[in-house]
C-alpha cells in the first residue's frame, strides 16, 4: 500500500510517498528557515503563505518519485500552527478527492514517533527495522521546536501521556537562547556545534577555567510536585524550561561583557565565539539534555520497556543521543532513532503512520485544523 504523506504543520512544506509503512519512494521537503530568519522565529503568516506557494510543487515532486498510484492521502491535521496545518489539509482533501482515495487525518507527535521505523527504498534495512506491531511496551519521546513529551505505548497504537513540557519545548528554549546571546535562528544546531567542542576542550584542558568552574550551573526545570500546570501528571516526568531561560538572562544580565563584540573569540565547532559565551552555551545545553535525560530514566523505570522510540527535529542534537543512549543501556531498553534527515519535520512519518491508522479514514474529510491536538485524541 503507498501513501500520500503531506505535513505543513510549521515552516517545513513537505511531502513524501511511502510503502507499507515503512518504506520511503520520494520525500520531498521545503524549509522556510531564511523567510523566517530576520525575524529570529517562525511566523505564522509568512509560513501560511509560503505553503501556499510551495505546496503544489512539493507533492508533485513527491508523487514523481512513486512508480504507481498513490492508495491513500495522509495529511497532518494537528497539533501546529494553525495557519499552516489549514493549507495542508485543504490540499490533501483537493488531492483525496481527486484521486478518489481514502484521506487519513494524522497526529504530527505521534508521526514524529514513528520515524524510527521508516527507511529509504534504496537502503538494506529491512532486517533491522522491525515491525512496530511485534514489538512489546515502548516509551516513545517526541522532542522538537514545540513539542517536548514523554508517551506510553503499551502497544502500537495505544498512546498515554506520561510526561511533557509545562511551558517552552526543548527546541525553543535552545532557539530563545541562541537569540539572547546573539547566535541567531535557528539555534540548535549551533548550540550543539559550539557545546560539543567546549566540552572537547574542557577534557582537554584547553579552557581558561579552573575544571571545577568549567560549567555554568543553571537549574535543570524540575516543576514542584502540586503544582496546577501538572494537570494531573507526575512532576518527576515533566520539564520546564521558564526558570532556565530566566536563569540565562540573569547571568547574561549579571556579565554584559558576554555580548561585547570587545570579547577574544576562538573556534568552537566552526563558530567564532569567545570562552565565555561558548562556556554559557555548553552550560545552558547540559541543563536540557540533563533533565531529558533525567525524566527518560524515570519514565523507564515505571514501566519495563523494550525500547525508546526517539523522534522530533531535537532527536538529532548529539549529546541529547549520546545521554539517552546511557540511560537506555543502564535501563535495558533498545534506543531506536530516526534517521538523521527523518528527525525534523516531514511527509514520510505521516505517511508511514497512516499506514498503521486506515481505521482512521471515516470523518477524515471533515477534519478541522487542531493546532493543540493531544496524543492520542
Amino acid at each position: 500500500m503507498d501513501v500520500l504523506g503531506i505535513e505543513t504543520s510549521c515552516d517545513e512544506t513537505a511531502a513524501a510517498v511511502v510503502r507499507d509503512g515503512r518504506e520511503v519512494i520520494s520525500n520531498v521537503v521545503y524549509t522556510q528557515i531564511p523567510l523566517h530568519q530576520p525575524y529570529g522565529g517562525v511566523v505564522p503568516e509568512i509560513a501560511s503563505r509560503a505553503h501556499v506557494e510551495k505546496i503544489g510543487q512539493v507533492v508533485r515532486a513527491a508523487l514523481s518519485g512513486a512508480p504507481r498510484k498513490v492508495d491513500a492521502v495522509a495529511v497532518t491535521y494537528g497539533p501546529g500552527l494553525s495557519p499552516a496545518l489549514i493549507v495542508g489539509l485543504n490540499a490533501a482533501k483537493g488531492l483525496a478527492k481527486a484521486l478518489r482515495v481514502p484521506l487519513i487525518g494524522i497526529n504530527h507527535i505521534e508521526a514524529h514517533l514513528h520515524t524510527p521505523f521508516i527507511y529509504d527504498s534504496t537502503d538494506d534495512e529491512t532486517a533491522h527495522v522491525p515491525d512496530p506491531r511485534e514489538m512489546g511496551p515502548v516509551l516513545g519521546l517526541a522532542v522538537s521546536g514545540g513539542n517536548t513529551v514523554w508517551v506510553d505505548m503499551p502497544e502500537y497504537g495505544r498512546y498515554e501521556v506520561v510526561g511533557e513540557t509545562l511551558d517552552d519545548a526543548a527546541g525553543e528554549a535552545f532557539d530563545k537562547a541562541s537569540k539572547m546571546l546573539g547566535l541567531g535562528y535557528p539555534g540548535g544546531l549551533k548550540i550543539d556545534r559550539i557545546s560539543k567542542a567546549y566540552r572537547d576542550a574542557v577534557a582537554a584542558g584547553a579552557v581558561p577555567f579552573p575544571r571545577d568552574e568549567a560549567f555554568v550551573p543553571f537549574p535543570k526545570g524540575r516543576p514542584r510536585e502540586g503544582v496546577s500546570a501538572l494537570a494531573g501528571l507526575p512532576a518527576e516526568l515533566c520539564v520546564s524550561f521558564s526558570g532556565l531561560k530566566t536563569a540565562l538572562l540573569r547571568h547574561v544580565q549579571r556579565h554584559p561583557e558576554l555580548l561585547e563584540s570587545t570579547q577574544t573569540a576562538c573556534d568552537f565547532g566552526g563558530y567564532s565565539v569567545s570562552p565565555d559565551v561558548a562556556r554559557v552555551v555548553a552550560s545552558y545545553q547540559e541543563a536540557i539534555v540533563m533533565a531529558i535525560a533525567d525524566r527518560t530514566r524515570s519514565a523507564l523505570r515505571r514501566r519495563r520497556c523494550s525500547a525508546l522510540l526517539l523522534g522530533g527535529g531535537v532527536s538529532l542534537n548529539s549529546r541529547i543521543r549520546e545521554a539517552l543512549s546511557r540511560v537506555c543501556e543502564e535501563m535495558g531498553a533498545r534506543l531506536m532513532m530516526a534517521k538523521p534527515k527523518y528527525t525534523g519535520d516531514n511527509g514520510a512519518m505521516v505517511a508511514g503512520l497512516a499506514f498503521y491508522r486506515r481505521n482512521h479514514v471515516e470523518d477524515a474529510m471533515s477534519l478541522d485544523a487542531s493546532p493543540s491536538l493531544r496524543v492520542g485524541e
